[in-house]
């Protein structure tokens, strides 16, 4: 079922590239063609985070925030508070890796729900971040150019002559393969995905739901965190009013059009990569085929219903398939 949704969505990103291609001759410039890739790579981190969370049946709707808390932050302990680069980059992981925490805490040892905890987070994360900063931008100077090099720079293949990709690729590269082999071959990815499906049935099993539902929280958050330091070297400067807002989204889109259900216990790190790709290129193809650049919110909503729906059918379908097959075994026994 799930090779058959990637199948389905990588097909899917194939036409709307050709159809966007045949629309648009800038499309396949070498600017744009990197520009969406760098882009594509910055969200595939945050919503592989997002994913793990959506495996087990849950929400995270603070993505946006974080990101905004951790983009203005580093460059405001850096640059306001003269902070060294390494305690900087140190209390911004541990701010990431501590709100995931939280919000396992309070989801598990106070039994609220996912939705409450992180809509709360959404408020509160761009909150402080517009606090500190007293809704200034902030920005790097010119003494950490060379950070900024090696998160945005362009880095060549080797073996491959003078083939470049943007630097952001190669992060995602490593957090693809680290995502999917927890997933999908240690037996906690086992665990979160048993916790998705059911999690009075994985609780019985003797699996620590408690423990799974936190951790899956924690590497949201600290994906989410690690998207803001490298989304605020991309742009050099970050803006707490808008930095981040709705990336939450982009990010349940492309996990939910990767295969991800919203009920739980399904989803691939390939297909979530695929499902941020079609964002982006859906993105991409608004603003260079159409004039009303400020329908990609309506896009996005679209998007996650359409996936909603045919999860939902697919769902019913495998119900009704299922049930077909055991009328017919019963009838041969019989």
């Amino acid at each position: 079922m799930q090779l058959k949704k990637t199948f389905g969505i990588t097909l899917l990103l194939a036409i709307v590239c050709l159809a966007t291609a045949l629309a648009s001759e800038s499309f396949l410039s070498g600017y744009n063609l990197e520009n969406l890739i760098r882009r594509t790579a910055l969200f595939g981190i945050i919503s592989i985070g997002v994913a793990f969370v959506i495996v087990t049946g849950g929400i995270d709707l603070s993505v946006g925030s974080v990101i905004c808390l951790v983009g203005c932050g580093l460059p405001w302990l850096l640059t306001v508070q003269q902070w060294p680069l390494a305690a900087a980059l140190l209390a911004v992981a541990a701010g990431s890796v501590g709100i995931g925490l939280l919000h396992g805490l309070l989801i598990t040892r106070l039994g609220i729900q996912p939705f409450i905890v992180t809509l709360c987070g959404l408020l509160f994360y761009r909150g402080v971040a517009r606090g500190f900063t007293n809704d200034q931008t902030v920005g790097f100077g010119a003494e950490f150019k060379v950070l900024r090099t090696l998160a945005t720079g362009r880095l060549e293949i080797p073996f491959i002559h003078g083939f470049m990709v943007p630097a952001p690729c190669i992060f995602l590269l490593v957090v693809a393969v680290l995502g999917a082999v927890f997933l999908n071959a240690t037996i906690y990815g086992r665990y979160l995905l048993a916790l998705g499906r059911s999690e009075a049935a994985a609780r019985y099993s003797g699996i620590n739901t408690g423990r799974m539902t936190v951790l899956a929280y924690v590497i949201s958050s600290t994906l989410a965190g690690f998207g803001g330091v490298l989304f605020v070297l991309d742009v050099n400067s970050a803006q707490p009013v808008d930095f981040g807002n709705f990336y939450e989204l982009y990010a349940i889109a492309a996990a939910v059009l990767g295969g991800c259900s919203l009920r739980g216990g399904e989803g691939t790190i390939l297909g979530v990569i695929v499902g941020a790709a079609l964002m982006q290129v859906l993105r991409n193809m608004i603003t260079l085929t159409t004039k009303h650049h400020n329908m990609e919110f309506a896009i996005i909503g679209a998007v996650i219903l359409i996936g909603v729906i045919a999860d939902e059918l697919m769902k019913r379908y495998a119900i009704r398939r299922r049930a077909a097959q055991a009328l017919a075994a019963d009838s041969k026994t019989a």
